[in-house]
């Protein structure tokens, strides 16, 4: 696979809207001019996930992560750059032009590209060998065809069949030229004993599993034979692509659906979401046949609140999965839950009913989930009071798992009114279980601090190697700078922060008139020139690389293709001002018989085009270096510039509906050289710092040099002058920088 040439990329940069591709993982509401929605990236309850349409980024102002579109895919897929970008052009259908990669560009690509590769390259024989072979369709389709499947969701789901054959997938991927290294790390072929590699799913029907945004990462195969000692599903070993607790099978067919309709249906099969897709209610999704987990909770939860559990009349499979309920309240979802009628599962009562009668039947047979464990566990123990004891405490401990203290409140008011206890000793329960819950966790994580000092694992079960691959460099690469370069970097690193931010968050918006010469020629300067000719003078240059790189890249993007990029929205922002101008123009005189007041009207109306012309253009300006620095493909760089420009407040329009605020971008010619020359006072005072200690120990020394202690003293003495010139532009009577809190 070749590398994206640089025309395509910003093909897709401009084509990409962080609305439609943040939209596509996440519920989105909109405040303002934002979006808000709940972090896919970290456990949370209420929204703290920001997306603006206006600037292209998006935001979690609890973890940190998000970024442009491609950094959002990134993060989200763990994708690399070329993954990202290949994802945005498909879901844009932008046509991508390649240039051929060198041998070591090829020697980097990711072991994750080629597994993922070879996932789809199986899915595709598995559906083939399903409707282009005899036994495919005689034993595959079949099976299908009597389950009561039609094509559509055959297709829909990708539906395939692995022959019976030892080594056939392995022999097929090998002449196409799959490697069978990856064929193994997948898991769909395995090596036994003797050394021999064969198919791990022959003789089965395939169900593969998606990712929410379409990648195939794994599989589950059934088999059709009779024989109890073969087992009846066999699924992909966890993976670099596939981790089970953080997949849901039917998620990506269903993920519209469930935003639609505000509500998604948690079964337990394959079967069981097929038929139901089938029947027409596509808001469904499953866990596998495995317990569900957090991950998995939390996928729901992107987006929506509202989960409906279905059970069928299996007891003792109801009590053994209950404790899924209690997850699905821990992270703040609203829980329903449904007993189908004896004898029926999910896939079988869809067979069975339209989907309108699946629908009636949801709305008219869903509980509450108090409701739905006080039928289940106080079955059998009335005259039990030890067992009648146990039933309420755990229905008790249900409620003590949600997070809202309103909504517990409820509840128990709820649990009192049905089983007869006083509310009071059930607030108490509550409380108990909350605080021995609270306990634990505080255990849990000085035991995980722990191991981290200990060089271990944060979790006994986490594999070294995973967590060594995990371990981004870029993520930390600010901090390793300040730990490595010891105070010095330490104490410079918020004024350089400062600086940095509104060199990338302003770029190239206007900053000031500048003197050229002696005749009062001058030149216009942008926040980005303007910080880099202040440095420049005294030849300051950032301490920290990950801010260095940040800096040096925009400037690069400043430089290169600006002047044509500006030339080309101004004609664009001519073309709207004039339609705008003649539009407007049109509906006043159409609409206004006074000429007086059809020219104050005209009037009114260029002013106020003007202004949002003059608005856009600074936009524009703003982001044109923060835009293509989110985008880029160098991660230490994105992820800075991601940390940098993102705004976490916005005033509301009560506040700027009748007045005029000031922002941080009108005080830009306060700010802006306030920031650069807080910086270069800390850089004074570290070399005062670093004169002292060599004064020091040129005094402490036995034979000392009267002439070197004489010259540090005069450049301690030129080093205060030049803080006390610094000190009267900053307005301070103490002779020490400001340090910016974060």
């Amino acid at each position: 696979m070749g590398m994206i040439d640089r025309e395509t990329v910003q093909k897709i940069l401009d084509a990409a809207d962080i609305v439609e591709v943040v939209g596509d993982f996440v519920s989105l509401k909109r405040r303002g001019a934002n979006y808000i929605g709940l972090c896919p990236f970290h456990n949370e309850r209420t929204p703290s996930f920001s997306v603006s349409k206006s600037k292209g980024i998006c935001k979690c102002f609890s973890c940190g992560k998000g970024g442009s579109p491609v950094n959002f895919i990134m993060e989200l897929e763990q994708m690399t750059y070329n993954e990202a970008l290949r994802y945005l052009a498909k879901k844009y259908n932008i046509e991508i032009k390649e240039r051929e990669m060198s041998e070591q560009e090829r020697e980097e690509a990711s072991a994750r590209e080629s597994m993922l590769a070879v996932n789809e390259f199986a899915m595709q024989h598995f559906e083939h060998v399903l409707a282009d072979t005899d036994d495919g369709r005689d034993i595959g389709l079949a099976y299908f065809r009597e389950r009561g499947i039609n094509d559509a969701m055959i297709k829909r789901f990708h539906l395939g069949y692995s022959l019976e054959q030892r080594d056939n997938l392995l022999q097929t991927a090998l002449r196409k030229g799959y490697n069978e290294k990856y064929l193994i790390d997948t898991g769909l072929c395995y090596r036994t004993e003797r050394g021999a590699v064969q198919d791990r799913f022959r003789g089965r029907v395939i169900y593969p599993v998606f990712t929410v945004s379409g990648k195939v990462v794994a599989f589950g195969g059934r088999t059709l034979r009779k024989d109890k000692e073969v087992a009846k599903y066999v699924n992909s070993p966890e993976s670099l692509v596939y981790r089970k607790s953080y997949e849901l099978y039917g998620l990506y067919q269903a993920k519209q659906s469930i935003v639609k309709k505000d509500k998604c249906i948690l079964v337990e099969g394959y079967m069981d979401v097929i038929s139901m897709h089938q029947s027409g209610v596509e808001n469904v999704v499953a866990s596998s046949g495995t317990s569900l987990t957090e991950g998995q909770i939390r996928l729901i939860h992107r987006f929506t609140e509202n989960v409906t559990v279905i059970y069928d009349s299996d007891a003792a499979g109801i009590k053994a999965s209950m404790r899924g309920i209690d997850l699905l309240l821990a992270e703040g979802l609203n829980v329903k839950v449904m007993l189908l009628p004896e004898g029926d599962d999910p896939d079988s009562f869809a067979q069975s009913h339209t989907s309108s009668e699946l629908e009636d039947y949801l709305g008219a047979n869903e509980q509450d989930f108090i409701a739905f464990k006080t039928h289940v566990l106080m079955q059998g123990v009335e005259n039990d009071p030890v067992a009648r004891s146990k039933a309420i405490q755990n229905i008790v401990l249900s409620i003590s798992m949600i997070p809202d203290q309103i909504t517990r409140t409820v509840y128990i008011g709820e649990c009192s009114r049905v089983l007869g206890i006083s509310e009071k000793v059930l607030t108490l329960q509550v409380a108990k279980f909350i605080a021995d819950r609270q306990e634990r966790e505080a255990a849990d994580e000085l035991r995980r601090r722990n191991r981290v000092a200990a060089g271990l694992p944060p979790d006994p079960e986490t594999d070294v190697a995973d967590v060594a691959e995990r371990d981004d460099a870029a993520d930390a690469t600010v901090a390793d700078t300040v730990a490595a370069d010891g105070a010095r970097a330490a104490f410079l690193e918020p004024y350089e922060r400062d600086v940095l931010r509104y060199a990338l968050k302003y770029g190239m918006v206007y900053m000031c008139e500048y003197p050229v010469d002696d005749e009062g020629n001058t030149r216009v300067m942008s926040v980005l020139e303007y910080v880099a000719h202040e440095l420049g003078v005294d030849e300051i240059s950032f301490v920290i690389p990950a801010y260095k790189d940040a800096f040096d890249m925009a400037m690069s993007m400043g430089r290169d293709g600006w002047d044509d990029a500006v030339a080309q929205f101004d004609a664009e922002l001519d073309v709207l001002r004039r339609k705008r101008m003649t539009e407007g123009i049109e509906e006043i005189r159409l609409t206004t018989d006074d000429m007086g007041v059809m020219e104050v009207k005209e009037k009114d109306l260029s002013a106020r085009i003007e202004t949002e012309c003059a608005e856009a253009r600074m936009d524009f300006c703003a982001h044109y270096v923060q835009k293509r620095l989110l985008s880029c493909d160098n991660d230490v760089v994105r992820r800075v510039a991601t940390d940098l420009v993102s705004n976490r407040h916005q005033l509301s329009k009560i506040h700027t509906k009748f007045s005029k605020i000031q922002t941080e971008q009108d005080r830009l010619a306060d700010l802006v050289p306030l920031a650069v020359y807080n910086l270069k006072c800390a850089l004074v005072e570290c070399d005062i710092r670093d004169v002292n200690a060599q004064l020091a120990s040129a005094n402490a020394g036995g034979a000392q040099d009267f002439e070197e202690i004489r010259r540090l003293m005069q450049e301690v003495m030129n080093l205060n002058l030049i803080k006390k010139e610094l000190a009267k532009y900053l307005g301070e009577r103490i002779l020490s920088p400001r340090i910016r809190r974060r």
